[in-house]
């Protein structure tokens, strides 16, 4: 293996971070209750970007943790909660969402992120709309 090879590919793996575009990105939650009336557009920000991974063809020459596919994720976040209007007594009113502070590339953790896209899954709303912004 030629000098320049070695180099390129130990920056490469020292320096991905700073590769990747992973950062807060505004988006739309349309949450509906079947008890109440109208639909909340929540405006928030999720984790959203590119993140560098790793061909596994080299894997006999990289170390196995050289070998992980990251995702866009977040590293600080908080939640906030909404009250959606239009609310019958016996109904709980509120909504819980997550707000994304920072973010990071790394390993998907199915605890507080959905790590498989949902082409089934739509983001719209049926009923009335109100709009929060928090």
């Amino acid at each position: 293996m030629s000098p320049f090879f070695v180099m390129s590919l130990l920056f490469g793996l020292t320096f991905d971070q700073t590769a990747s575009l992973c950062a807060p990105s505004e988006y739309i939650i349309h949450v509906e209750k079947r008890e109440c009336a109208y639909c909340l557009a929540i405006n928030t920000t999720i984790c959203a970007g590119f993140c560098m991974t790793r061909d596994s063809n080299g894997k006999k020459l990289l170390l196995k943790s050289a070998l992980s596919q990251n995702v866009c994720t977040y590293k600080e976040m908080l939640y906030q909660t909404a009250l959606i209007p239009g609310c019958p007594h016996h109904a709980t009113p509120y909504y819980s969402y997550p707000v994304a502070v920072s973010c990071k590339c790394g390993k998907c953790n199915t605890d507080y992120s959905d790590c498989v896209h949902e082409k089934v899954r739509t983001n719209y709303c049926t009923k009335p709309q109100k709009l929060c912004n928090m």
